[in-house]
């Protein structure tokens, strides 16, 4: 069996009613869900959820990684792979899609979230995360 890991962070910013999430439209299988990406040569976790942001959002972000949630599935037949989710908040940039991996980006307002979200699995990490923002 195959493992593969990458890695990727809810991001947020604050509005006037509460919180914004960023959600992108993959363009392989045109789900809606998280920045994320493979894990290359050395990178820590941080770094390629960091990386993988900026290249697919144009946006900087800070990591909070006391928020560490692994989702692990199956891909394709003989591969397993784990994806870790960081909750991360925007610090600058200028958000652009990046045109050959993400088909759409917007903002979502976090109770609207779950309209969006294609998987269950991503819909359980939001439910983790609206628990781990209360809980702050």
């Amino acid at each position: 069996m195959k493992m593969e890991k990458s890695c990727g962070a809810i991001i947020s910013r604050p509005t006037d009613t509460g919180r914004e999430i960023l959600l992108i439209r993959h363009t392989n299988g045109g789900h809606w869900a998280f920045p994320k990406g493979h894990v290359e040569q050395d990178e820590t976790e941080e770094q390629t959820a960091r990386r993988e942001i900026l290249e697919e959002t144009g946006l900087t972000v800070q990591l909070d990684t006391t928020f560490r949630v692994v989702v692990t599935y199956s891909p394709k037949p003989g591969v397993m792979k784990d994806v870790v989710y960081f909750a991360a908040e925007v610090t600058g940039g200028t958000a652009q899609r990046q045109v050959e991996e993400v088909s759409d980006m917007r903002w979502v307002d976090l109770g609207s979230t779950d309209t969006y979200v294609t998987y269950e699995n991503d819909r359980e990490i939001l439910r983790k995360y609206r628990t781990y923002l209360e809980s702050k």
